[in-house]
């Protein structure tokens, strides 16, 4: 066994509280919420749609306990990757953390791939005799361009993630005070008949739904965690800035959600062929304070989606380099460009990947590609780190642990009934489109790709499992080491 503090790659130890905290919220709040809220209202059909929004934000506070505990005791660069390795490395090796490798290098693109859908989307209000084939080359010519600014290196990458922070909030907030501005509570709080019957089963399908559809929106409050190697006192930081983010984003949501429903019919945005099923922000400043302000507003939000896709395939190519380099994934991943050090496989395989999803939520919907991308994500990230908390509480119980879960093990279990709804209603919510089959194949199609790839490296089961709990006897990192 190694007593070896845990690599960190030369990070760094200084990024604080604010710092993280709004690192989580700029992730979490890029074309989501602009084209979510008509899914949403579609899913509960009537404004009692907020309930998606409380859901998801519940799901991801008690998902958000899993990563705070496990981060704060292992605070290096990678996240789930370094759990997975550390909880299951026991009985079955690298077999985890190559699973987690394989599944995000579909996951993470998918992402992605919404946020170009958005983006299309939006751009049709600017220009609404876009054709469907006008749309499918623009959304593919905004991915090739995203690839080429980040296959010449980029420099100034802080600058332009503050940028794309900027409009977010600037989008946001002028869509909440606009509709405040008209607000009609008519509107927002008259609710269809049986919209609380709670012994329907159309009830509970459009829950499962909006809880699929609530969460994605919450997706990225747990970026800090990648980022452990680079946090100042990370026992304290990391868990404070999960949390703080999504009680922070929830309140914007809830604003956001409400004033749409207080300015825009929510029986127009489950109409496809209005703008408001598509473009609702861009209704709500239409409606309110004209069609310049809609215009300006749309422009803004189009700037927040194509930045929110380069700088996530700027961090999602990041994922299979860092597993490929400490041999836990295929070694062409760990091949840097000869003179700008970026990753050129693992970028050109998760932007290939963003072009193929682009084209399948084009084609079928943005609420399936939403329900194929948390299907993938629920088993080997979610589930699995759920089970991670308890069996390194069980194997490693002298871990640092500077946070423990509040009220252990309420939270992982809330956040695994959360998952288990989401995973086994896509089905249902997807009818015809099979994700959960999908999901299970590429999950089967990841361990065959494992044992290929471990008999050539000669690891578990072909090799011995190289047990490592370098965290048991790591230094404790905090602020003043960080400045040392």
């Amino acid at each position: 066994m190694s007593g070896s503090p845990p690599p960190e790659g030369g990070f760094v130890r200084r990024v604080g509280l604010f710092q993280a905290t709004t690192i989580n919220m700029s992730q979490m709040c890029g074309i989501g919420p602009f084209v979510t809220i008509p899914l949403m209202v579609t899913a509960f059909g009537g404004p009692q749609a907020v309930i998606g929004f409380l859901a998801g934000a519940l799901l991801a506070l008690a998902d958000g306990l899993v990563w705070a505990e496990l981060g704060a005791a292992m605070p290096g660069s990678g996240g789930s990757y370094v759990y997975l390795r550390q909880a299951f490395q026991y009985r079955t090796g690298r077999l985890m953390p190559f699973l987690f490798v394989w599944t995000a290098m579909l996951f993470i693109p998918l992402i992605m791939s919404t946020g170009v859908v958005g983006f299309v989307q939006y751009l049709g209000y600017l220009a609404p005799d876009m054709g469907k084939t006008t749309g499918d080359l623009v959304g593919l010519g905004m991915i090739l361009l995203v690839i080429v600014l980040l296959w010449r290196g980029i420099e100034h990458i802080a600058r332009i993630t503050a940028v794309m922070w900027t409009v977010m909030i600037t989008s946001v907030l002028l869509v909440i005070v606009a509709a405040a501005t008209d607000f009609s509570a008519d509107l927002a709080f008259t609710y269809p008949a049986h919209a609380f019957d709670l012994t329907s089963n159309h009830f509970w399908l459009g829950f499962a739904a909006g809880l699929t559809i609530g969460v994605y929106d919450y997706l990225g409050y747990n970026t800090t965690a990648y980022m452990g190697a680079e946090i100042k006192d990370p026992g304290r930081t990391l868990p404070r800035s999960i949390i703080f983010s999504i009680l922070g984003i929830m309140a914007i949501y809830l604003l956001l959600q409400i004033g749409t429903l207080g300015v825009i019919d929510w029986h127009r945005m489950k109409d496809a062929g209005d703008i408001a099923s598509t473009s609702v922000a861009s209704a709500v400043l239409e409606e309110t304070w004209g069609r310049g302000a809609a215009d300006t507003v749309t422009v803004l939000i189009l700037i927040t989606a194509f930045a929110s896709v380069f700088t996530g395939l700027l961090g999602g190519s990041r994922v299979p380099y860092d597993a490929a380099r400490e041999r836990v994934f295929f070694r062409p991943y760990a091949k840097l460009h000869p003179r700008h050090r970026f990753p050129t496989l693992g970028l050109a395989t998760m932007g290939v990947v963003t072009a193929i999803g682009f084209l399948i939520g084009r084609h079928t919907d943005l609420a399936t590609l939403i329900q194929l991308l948390t299907t993938v994500m629920v088993l080997v990230q979610a589930l699995a780190q759920i089970a991670a908390v308890t069996v390194l509480r069980r194997r490693q119980p002298n871990l640092r642990r500077p946070y423990k879960m509040w009220l252990y093990p309420l939270p992982s279990l809330l956040a695994l009934v959360g998952w288990l709804v989401i995973y086994g209603y896509a089905d249902k919510n997807s009818p015809g489109r099979h994700p959960i089959e999908w999901s299970l194949a590429w999950l089967a199609l990841g361990i065959v790709a494992y044992v290929l790839w471990a008999r050539f490296e000669k690891v578990w089961p072909f090799g011995p499992k190289e047990i490592t709990e370098e965290y048991l006897t790591a230094p404790v990192p905090d602020t003043e080491s960080a400045q040392a």
